[in-house]
């Protein structure tokens, strides 16, 4: 390509006078594309820009207060109620399969092993869809996008009513603890199914009030919220800062420390990258999906 010189203006002395003098100069400008010269045996290379891809699925339309999406259905209900009414069986089962036998000191060790094993199940769980898959993801995918969307407007947990909240887990729930319910009559068991259980179809409850407003909650969640048996809201509050890779447990939170510390759940993420070459989205920098979102006037009134 040759390229003649564009047009300028420039500034000249006279030699006969000390005034300076303005002359203009127009020059033409043309450009002459030129093919370059290629050896048949030459290679040539051609650049192209390679889009990287999105790790987080952009959720850009806010919700509102009256989002269908938040209301719960009577399937949600059925749901709930089913899954409660298993829950309260296996205990129910445990209580009496207790005093029939008169052992009491097992299935209470039983059930405490199962509120302690819940926590970290949860913690598991929530590190697994907050860093992998996306909303085709099969079975897990409608979680995974929810929770992607908790992220950036946390404030919509809490409100969600009752059971479009605990739905999900309300099923899966019923379907393990009713064949343990109709099968088993040991007082352990029962009581590790039933507390365990019932913490795990819960746990979105204990996380929905840790995002409340203690001024909101009722007083008997924010006492047990003070002393560590529920998810506390400083607690979760770090999960929803910078790095964003901490505090996933949402039970009662008591695993967190221990789970932190010793960076456990960096170490599956090393492993998993290592086998299978799969990446979490807690090593990218987080992007405006990852970014919270408060609550306004627009999002929260009635449309």
């Amino acid at each position: 390509m040759s390229i003649l010189p564009q047009h300028n203006h420039c500034l000249t002395r006279s030699p006969a006078h000390n005034p300076w003098h303005r002359k203009r100069i127009i020059c033409s400008a043309t450009t002459t594309p030129t093919k370059p010269k290629s050896s048949p045996n030459q290679v040539t290379f051609e650049p192209q820009f390679v889009t990287p891809p999105n790790l987080v699925t952009s959720i850009s339309t806010p919700p509102v207060l009256n989002d269908p999406s938040l209301q719960s259905t009577w399937s949600h209900r059925t749901w709930v109620a089913t899954g409660c009414t298993t829950v309260l069986v296996s205990l129910a089962k445990a209580i009496a399969g207790a005093g029939h036998s008169h052992i009491w000191l097992e299935p209470m060790l039983a059930g405490y092993i199962g509120y302690i094993l819940a926590d970290l199940g949860s913690g598991v769980y929530h590190w697994g869809i907050d860093n992998y898959g996306d909303g085709s993801t099969p079975i897990f995918g409608n979680q995974i996008e929810a929770f992607q969307g908790h992220h950036k407007w946390p404030w919509t947990i809490t409100r969600r009513q009752f059971a479009n909240n605990l739905h999900a887990l309300a099923r899966t729930v019923a379907f393990f603890v009713l064949p343990v319910d109709l099968v088993c009559n040991d007082p352990t068991v029962n009581a590790f199914v039933g507390v365990c259980s019932g913490c795990i179809m819960f746990s979105q409850q204990f996380h929905a009030w840790a995002h409340g407003t203690k001024s909101k909650l009722p007083p008997i969640v924010v006492a047990l919220q003070d002393v560590g048996l529920l998810v506390s809201r400083s607690q979760h509050g770090a999960h929803h800062r910078q790095p964003y890779n901490n505090n996933y447990c949402i039970v009662s939170g008591v695993w967190n420390e221990f789970l932190d510390k010793n960076k456990v759940f960096e170490a599956l993420e090393m492993a998993l990258y290592f086998k299978l070459g799969v990446r979490p989205r807690s090593w990218s920098e987080p992007t405006t999906d990852w970014t919270e979102e408060t609550e306004s006037a627009s999002q929260v009134a009635v449309q």
